[in-house]
């Protein structure tokens, strides 16, 4: 089933989903962002070898991921997180958060602060102040016409 393009809505997060939208593409960053970098450790979530290997490709013609090669004769490559792929590590702990909420069934992962064993949570940050906000602060308000942020 094709699907329409997002890419021109004047939407990011439309633009957004035009690219890691499609099933098994979250997980995927998902677990390069857990450390999988080679096809073998992407598949363990099930993904069937043709729709990894083009989810691979689409995230690395997107810029999301990098593919290297690690080995020649023959030649073997992994996938390795941009800086583009990596900054998507707070889509995927919101997702992860909210799943954790909502949703029912087994958490087999925990996402820990390295120095001092912590959970990691997401919240919302303001760029002017400077300062974590709550929800409650939060507005929606449109952009002026003809803006582009």
């Amino acid at each position: 089933m094709r699907h329409t393009s997002l890419a021109a809505l004047p939407c990011p997060i439309a633009r957004t989903l035009d690219v890691v939208g499609e099933w098994w593409t979250l997980l995927i960053v998902r677990d390069a962002i857990l450390g999988a970098r080679r096809f073998e450790d992407f598949k363990a979530t099930g993904i069937a070898d043709n729709i990894l290997s083009a989810r691979l490709n689409k995230l690395t013609e997107a810029g999301i991921l990098k593919r290297q090669r690690y080995q020649t004769h023959p030649d073997r490559h992994e996938y390795v997180l941009t800086e583009k792929g990596r900054a998507l590590g707070p889509v995927v702990l919101a997702l992860r958060s909210w799943g954790k909420r909502f949703t029912k069934g087994p958490d087999l992962s925990n996402i820990i602060h390295k120095e001092c064993g912590g959970t990691i949570d997401v919240g919302f940050h303001c760029t002017k102040c400077e300062r974590e906000i709550k929800r409650t602060e939060i507005a929606p308000a449109r952009a002026p016409a003809g803006a582009s942020n």
